[in-house]
């Protein structure tokens, strides 16, 4: 049997029974105009309106990839096209359909087309968990449109979707639902006949709750909204208390996918708040992270790499500190290596900022990419084995120890390098005292050279 989005024995059944569907189901909106939130992409001319209108002439409607958050209404969208639409509409799902389903979809939609002129609009939900292949598969379809396509994903399309695919279709970015846009539905979903009917009353400071705990997403709140009603309704309340939301949803769902841009994006902000020195908003990132179920190893690492990058020897017990977090967390695990984490977090955070080390390594890369190394001196050179020292290795070499203050004076750097300062100390924190040390050596070996500042 062909795919369908809603099967007619469905719709049957929820007609008869509304109960036997989720209220997110129920309340699915029916037309566009019933559609909360992404208004950017509703207005006259849009390409999903002219899907939903059948606007035809000689620009026909175009693929569209809904890129969004969970919740922001990308079935939502979908399910108004298969409503509204006298095309043919087929859905498949990424989670179970493979190669050989989309290419009856494909064959299908050819015949549909040659032989009743009937157009198909093909829904493929969570387009990213198809491989390249697969993928690949729907090329021909989408750009002879013998299919027009509708794909949802909830992760960022240009690393889940092929170029040509991407190339070939509208790319509609849906924003997380704005407070109002969830107030709305509430209130709907309360008062609709689809919905609980007018069968409770909803307090604000509950209602606030609702949308807290929501993060903008539609689904979550009108699955907590249906819990906490069931509870309500079970006690024979009139309505629904703040006391029985808290009660049957413990704790707000962290928007986060652990395989996708969030744990990129959030692990990034908590480097950059480190970096900034917020402790707070550290902190929140961190707990975000924690809350939905991160590794704490890569948080442990990320750490690390922030303690190099950004403290340096602005601090010189910011990499040990960071280095022993990644050990006691390997070590003990969660729940308690939230505590190792904090400790360490706040104590990069706090740190004067040094970013000296991360531009001299930068600098020195940059030089030797650029073909400035040259050889080694030869009295640098090894000259442990038999016939280095015919070969004038190891030669002249002047051993430090046996000179006063410990500090040689003779060249160490390759000619080509002879002169460049790759290390410019900053004065925040302990660098202080190796920003004067370092002018000290220097002068002692003679170095008056420079070339550019790395920090410049």
């Amino acid at each position: 049997m062909e795919p369908d989005l809603f099967t007619a024995a469905a719709e049957d059944r929820q007609e008869k029974d509304p109960s036997a569907s989720p209220l997110a189901v129920r309340m699915r909106p029916r037309a566009l105009d019933e559609v909360v939130g992404q208004q950017h992409l509703l207005k006259p001319g849009s390409p999903l309106r002219r899907l939903v209108e059948g606007s035809g002439g000689p620009a026909g409607a175009s693929s569209v990839i809904l890129w969004g958050p969970p919740g922001t209404g990308k079935t939502t969208l979908a399910y108004v096209v298969s409503k509204a639409t006298n095309k043919r509409f087929v859905e498949l799902s990424a989670i179970t359909a493979g190669v050989k389903e989309v290419r009856a979809v494909i064959e299908s939609a050819r015949r549909a087309s040659g032989g009743f002129g009937k157009e198909t609009v093909l829904f493929l939900d969570e387009i990213h968990r198809f491989s390249k292949a697969q993928q690949d598969s729907l090329l021909p379809a989408v750009e002879n449109r013998w299919v027009t396509l509708i794909a949802a994903t909830t992760e960022n399309p240009y690393f889940s979707v092929i170029s040509p695919l991407l190339s070939r279709s509208l790319l509609l970015t849906l924003e997380p639902l704005t407070d109002d846009d969830l107030r709305d539905l509430v209130r709907r979903a309360l008062t609709d006949e689809r919905g609980l009917g007018g069968a409770l009353t909803l307090p604000e400071d509950a209602e606030a709750h609702l949308l807290r705990i929501a993060g903008g997403d539609a689904r979550r709140v009108l699955t907590a909204l249906e819990a906490a009603a069931g509870a309500a309704l079970a006690t024979h309340e009139a309505e629904i208390t703040l006391e029985t939301v808290e009660a049957t949803v413990d704790r707000a769902a962290v928007k986060y996918d652990r395989d996708g841009d969030q744990h990129y994006d959030v692990a990034s902000a908590l480097i950059k708040s480190i970096r900034g020195s917020d402790v707070d908003a550290a902190l929140h990132y961190l707990a975000r992270m924690i809350e939905a179920g991160e590794d704490p190893r890569f948080i442990a690492r990320r750490l690390m790499i922030s303690a190099s990058e950004d403290i340096g020897l602005a601090d010189p017990t910011a990499l040990p500190t960071a280095v022993a977090a990644a050990q006691a967390v390997a070590m003990i695990g969660f729940p308690e290596a939230a505590l190792t984490l904090s400790h360490a977090t706040i104590a990069l955070a706090l740190a004067p900022k040094s970013n000296a080390a991360t531009l001299a390594i930068s600098a020195a890369q940059e030089d030797v990419r650029k073909g400035l190394a040259g050889p080694v001196p030869a009295h640098l050179r090894d000259g442990h084995y038999k016939g280095a020292a015919k070969l004038g290795h190891a030669q002249g070499y002047v051993y430090p120890h046996d000179v006063q203050g410990g500090i040689a004076a003779q060249q160490y750097a390759p000619d080509a390098v002879s002169d460049r300062r790759y290390y410019t100390p900053t004065r925040h924190g302990a660098e202080a005292r190796y920003a004067d040390v370092v002018e000290r050596v220097r002068e002692r070996l003679g170095r008056r050279g420079g070339g550019p500042d790395p920090s410049s």
